[in-house]
């Protein structure tokens, strides 16, 4: 197999005038497994809390507060808050999204979302601030709403492709929303239909999305070559780091060769 020649490749890519080209698509592949790896571990860590008690009977908020669950509640509100808020702000710089107050509205409701799971929610103890509980985490839900629905119909008129799936994806988290608080209303299984199906419809959008800039990227780099295969080897590495480990191993060796020299 063609070994591949990294200090080589940067000079060819400086010669190009397309290093930097090359480090967007690095830096997009790593921001892209840092967000599906978020969004994975925030959809492990909705499952397994929002399944600690039967979703039939009980809500999230019920399994956080009549049960010895309020650490985990609170920390499944922060780590799912920050998780969602990060991707869906990362996926308005990737698509250029131009908006004044989508970025507000979903930091909004990662806030709310992780101040309803600090207020306690008992009512039958604590009235007046189950009641203050309750419209934090309504207004969790419609900053949310307010953020992702019209990114969501702004990147379906931008990509037409996708149109349909995105129109069925908004029919799948809110429809199945309310068709099970409609179905099951004591229970919370509503609340885990909601962010389960978003988490897995960020988590698509970020796959799509992410590959469309890749593929947009890479097309410029990789047109010129012969050998389609060891230019996506060459490319698509972090050649800072693979120039820098090829330096480390040149000078191994030449201080290798010095010293059987020497002897």
């Amino acid at each position: 197999m063609e070994s591949i020649d990294y200090l080589g490749a940067k000079k060819e890519l400086e010669k190009k005038n397309l290093l930097d080209i090359q480090k967007e698509l690095t830096q997009t592949r790593q921001t892209r497994t840092a967000i599906m790896s978020m969004l994975l571990g925030a959809l492990l860590l909705t499952l397994v809390y929002g399944l600690l008690e039967t979703p039939f009977i009980y809500t999230l908020s019920n399994i956080g507060n009549l049960f010895d669950n309020r650490l985990f509640f609170i920390i499944w509100s922060i780590i799912t808050g920050i998780s969602i808020q990060f991707t869906v702000v990362v996926l308005f710089k990737l698509e250029q999204y131009q908006t004044k107050y989508g970025y507000h509205y979903i930091g909004l409701s990662a806030a709310f979302l992780v101040i309803t799971a600090i207020i306690p929610a008992i009512a039958d103890v604590y009235k007046i601030l189950w009641f203050v509980h309750t419209l934090t985490a309504s207004l969790h839900a419609l900053f949310f709403f307010l953020a992702v629905v019209p990114y969501s119909r702004w990147v379906s008129k931008e990509n037409p492709r996708l149109r349909k799936i995105i129109y069925i994806w908004q029919i799948i988290i809110y429809g199945g929303s309310i068709s099970m608080l409609i179905v099951f209303q004591r229970g919370g299984l509503f609340e885990l239909w909601f962010y389960v199906s978003n988490i897995i419809y960020l988590l698509f959008l970020s796959l799509v999305l992410f590959e469309e800039a890749i593929i947009k990227k890479s097309f410029k780099l990789l047109m010129d070559e012969d050998n389609l295969n060891l230019a996506i080897e060459k490319y698509f590495v972090d050649l800072e780091n693979a120039t820098a480990k090829q330096k480390e191993a040149r000078n191994k060796l030449k201080k290798n060769n010095e010293n059987e020299k020497a002897n």
